[in-house]
């Protein structure tokens, strides 16, 4: 775009590291109204708010797909836009998140999609300081959820996630007429893959032996089970000639079948997350049970040799996203200590506001991935996939939504400086090089900004 043909600027992000999928480059980045308006080496000062962004990388606002924010209720009104907050504070500018039980739906929302879709929109409104969508959640204790489906993705909520595993597990008959109804109807299914039929023994078996606290989980969820749903999943969106969505995948043997379809041209498209990629099953290792419980998670964390996997998964293409997986548990309730039997634990741990600058220092400045790549992992590509068509890149024409990170910034990761709903990181004491600086989220400061519901419709 040439300058004479931008308009007025509003704002000029001045003078950065411009970073897209396909390179980077010193550019200003000039905003009006709420899009980019123009991207050249040195734009016209006149009238604009200028923000010197020299020495640091502009980024595309980080897309977070894969989160269990919790609704706020009476008790905490300000859960939902509390846990928001904090992911601008670290760089996300969406998020998209789950209404599965354990995040505030009601029953009636539980057991209806479409009643969940309306609840949600409703107990959300007005709180977000960031976009923010809803991927609902279907399961077995829905009677009519794959009936609603086709209305569900018509109102703007076309990608929608079910479990294999948990007592709201998806029968397979059930996924796969889910990935038939979402093909047919321009959705996609996202799904957790784990395979009951090995777990559920080994859990009875555990508890049969007394060995029942937190480090116990990890070993009745081996990669095997993982592996084995995964490439049941993948024929499962075979036969339905439907896309799929693989969850939080961990381990080598998962991503290899995700690496078969994808050599095979099938559309198999799979995530990771920042757990999987910085931690060992060591940690399980750890004699204190107030630490092994904070990475009580499923799948659980994996051996070296799969960190390393996901890594080259990621650098090749076969991850295409990085999700958090937030869930914002707290150890004085969801996690509680001391720690019950196993089964009875919360699954999950926050990871919401250390998404950007986790992926960045371990990848990033270690090596294993480039900038570019980042930018496509955490933003373009989230965006492609799960239609937010005004999102995910620094070009003319979309939401000016935009980080500036300094790449040379060392900070610890402590929850003492973090933001988010939960009371304790995971990656507490992890040291990390890269750090936000600011966010913008369509030109505003997301502390004075009003976020908005995305209704999003696939495009392929």
């Amino acid at each position: 775009m040439s300058h004479g043909d931008h308009g007025h600027l509003e704002l000029i992000v001045a003078g950065g590291t411009v970073v897209t999928p396909a390179g980077t480059r010193v550019a200003d980045v000039g905003v009006a109204g709420e899009r980019i308006a123009a991207i050249e080496p040195a734009l016209p000062r006149s009238g604009a708010e200028v923000i010197d962004a020299t020495g640091l990388l502009v980024l595309p606002g980080s897309i977070d797909v894969h989160t269990h924010v919790r609704l706020s209720d009476e008790e905490h009104p300000d859960r939902f836009a509390r846990d928001l907050a904090a992911a601008a504070a670290g760089g996300t500018t969406t998020v998209l998140t789950f209404n599965n039980p354990g995040t505030g739906i009601s029953e009636a929302g539980s057991r209806s999609p479409l009643a969940g879709l309306d609840e949600f929109r409703a107990r959300t409104a007005g709180q977000a300081p960031i976009d923010f969508g809803l991927c609902s959640v279907i399961s077995g204790q829905q009677p009519t959820a794959l009936a609603e489906l086709p209305e569900l993705i018509d109102r703007g909520v076309p990608t929608f996630k079910a479990f294999m595993v948990y007592d709201f597990a998806l029968p397979d008959a059930a996924i796969e007429e889910a990935m038939r109804v979402a093909a047919r109807h321009g959705g996609m299914l996202q799904l957790h893959c784990e395979e009951p039929s090995i777990i559920d023994p080994l859990v009875s078996r555990a508890v049969a032996a007394g060995e029942v606290g937190p480090r116990f989980h990890a070993a009745c969820r081996p990669p095997e089970a993982e592996a084995m749903a995964t490439r049941r999943a993948i024929e499962m969106a075979r036969r339905a000639e439907a896309p799929l969505y693989i969850v939080h995948l961990s381990c080598a043997e998962a991503l290899e079948a995700v690496a078969e379809a994808k050599a095979a041209g099938e559309p198999i498209y799979a995530e990771t997350c920042p757990h999987y990629l910085t931690y060992t099953d060591a940690a399980y290792g750890d004699p204190d049970d107030g630490e092994v419980i904070k990475r009580v998670i499923s799948p659980p964390l994996r051996s070296a040799d799969d960190v390393a996997a996901l890594w080259g998964g990621l650098r090749d293409g076969i991850l295409d996203v990085v999700g958090s997986d937030h869930v914002p548990d707290r150890l004085d309730t969801e996690k509680q200590l001391p720690a019950p039997p196993f089964p009875e634990i919360s699954n999950g741990g926050p990871g919401i506001e250390t998404l950007t600058s986790i992926v960045y220092s371990e990848g990033v400045r270690r090596g294993r991935i480039t900038i570019e790549r980042l930018a496509d992992v955490l933003s373009t590509t989230p965006a492609r996939l799960f239609g937010l068509a005004a999102k995910g890149a620094i070009e003319v024409g979309r939401d000016a939504d935009l980080l500036l990170f300094d790449p040379n910034r060392e900070r610890v990761i402590r929850q003492d400086d973090l933001h988010h709903t939960s009371d304790f990181t995971p990656f507490e004491g992890l040291p990390v090089r890269g750090a936000p600086v600011r966010v913008l989220t369509r030109g505003k400061d997301p502390t004075t900004a009003a976020g908005h519901f995305l209704e999003r419709r696939l495009v392929r």
